[in-house]
């Protein structure tokens, strides 16, 4: 069980003697596990590019098909509504299936969905393609942490796990670059037919790369002995209404249901923002976004960095989670300025800064299931709690169509962003005040 699994990393002597050895046979036990960790970056930046050629379509959209912003609000609703219903769903089937047969299905159902897009002309139809692809996309962070948590140990979880999130920002620094030009040379349907495609090919790459490390035949004994060498005891199958009675589960839920919005209100509104705020068209969005989304990549990595360091030296698995997301949340407090400048590149490094914070949160946010529940119920905690923050997200959306449609102005809405965090990270405390507070119920 995963309480085991903190009591063992929690004592900081023990962790200390037991990282010294595992440093020392680190570079000899093979890499195996990090080629894994590419195909999990790779999928994770094909999601968010599928997922974020609406946001920079949207000004052409508004014109070409007559929307408004509460129109735009209701397609962005449609994919979370979906992103919800499918998190929890997807999250169970990754558990009962595997990550293997899932994770493909998955990718092969919103790879689909997204080309669909290029077939509609109206909200109606542009949400039922934004929902088929949000019944997809739901799979990705479940199947995601799943993996990571087969693959790898509790000292490299988190670095891998930013390693992965880092895809997401990677997609979303991709697309400005690649969309703008397909739209301007072939027209805004070919976006989503060639992002759509990317799907495929990522699926034959999985299918032929990627088995448990138990199963994989690159897997040195060596490598194998150091991915398990914190081992729990068996565990069978947890029934999803068990997984219901975890403080962990509704822990996990709480800090997605409060901050995840965050990430979603940046993927969809910020070339909006950057449009109404300073004039920006679908030539010139590039440079900012990309700005803006290499910031990120650098949070992702570094969140998971920093944590894993702290471990490695000593500290709590959930000490070290807590402490590196209240630095993220302090450095989001500046994001309040961003819709008050006048100068474009402060309000990007603003928004570049707030994003990457988040982002370097989400790399700790995202292991929590694996630090604390057993392994059969990681998918299952995981897309319940992607449920309740793409509820979240549905709500933000409406309520920033709503902000806009009246007020025209972007400061209400990142006033609101920094006391997210702080409320999260409370109550998460709260919830799970220390390390192995969840194995009495796992």
């Amino acid at each position: 069980m995963a309480g085991n699994v903190n009591t063992q990393i929690s004592g900081a002597g023990a962790t200390t003697q037991r990282g010294a050895r595992i440093t020392a046979v680190q570079a000899s036990v093979g890499y195996t596990r990090w080629g894994i960790c590419a195909l999990l970056f790779f999928a994770t930046t094909i999601n968010y590019i599928d997922r974020q050629v609406i946001g920079i379509l949207k000004p052409t959209l508004s014109q070409e098909l007559g929307w408004n912003d509460i129109d735009y609000a209701n397609v962005v609703f449609f994919f979370q509504l979906a992103y919800a219903i499918g998190y929890i769903g997807m999250g169970r089937l990754v558990d009962v299936i595997g990550v293997r047969f899932g994770y493909a299905f998955a990718v092969l159902l919103w790879s689909a969905a997204s080309a669909a897009h290029g077939l509609a002309r109206s909200v109606l139809g542009f949400g039922v393609a934004r929902f088929a692809l949000g019944i997809g996309e739901a799979a990705n962070f479940p199947a995601c942490i799943k993996a990571a948590r087969n693959w790898f140990p509790p000292e490299e979880r988190a670095l891998a796990t930013g390693i992965f999130n880092a895809g997401t920002n990677v997609g979303a620094l991709v697309t400005p670059l690649m969309v703008p030009w397909l739209a301007l040379s072939y027209g805004w349907p070919a976006c989503f037919y060639v992002t759509g495609a990317l799907g495929l090919v990522w699926v034959v790459a999985w299918w032929a790369l990627y088995h448990n490390p138990e199963n994989h035949p690159r897997v040195s004994p060596d490598e194998l002995a150091y991915i398990q060498h914190a081992p729990e005891p068996p565990a069978a199958k947890v029934p999803f209404r068990e997984v219901l009675t975890y403080r962990a589960t509704w822990a996990y839920a709480v800090v997605q249901l409060l901050t995840s919005p965050v990430w979603w209100f940046y993927l969809f509104w910020l070339p909006d923002f950057l449009h109404r705020a300073h004039g920006l068209d679908l030539a010139t969005l590039g440079p900012p976004l990309v700005v803006i989304y290499l910031m990120t990549d650098l949070g992702s990595i570094a969140g998971g960095w920093l944590s894993s360091k702290l471990i490695a030296r000593g500290m709590g698995v959930l000490a070290a989670r807590k402490l590196t997301m209240l630095i993220c949340a302090l450095f989001v407090v500046p994001i309040f300025l961003a819709a008050q400048v006048e100068s474009l590149w402060t309000a990007t490094l603003l928004v570049g800064l707030a994003a990457s914070a988040h982002q370097a949160w989400a790399a700790n946010m995202f292991t929590l299931p694996s630090d604390t529940v057993s392994r059969h119920a990681v998918g299952s905690v995981s897309g319940f709690g992607g449920m309740i923050g793409a509820v979240g997200g549905m709500g933000v959306a409406k309520l920033a169509g709503y902000v806009l449609q009246a007020t025209g102005s972007y400061v209400t809405l990142f006033c609101l962003v920094p006391g997210a965090y702080f409320l999260a990270l409370l109550l998460l405390h709260l919830l799970l005040p220390r390390s192995g507070q969840a194995e009495a119920q796992d």
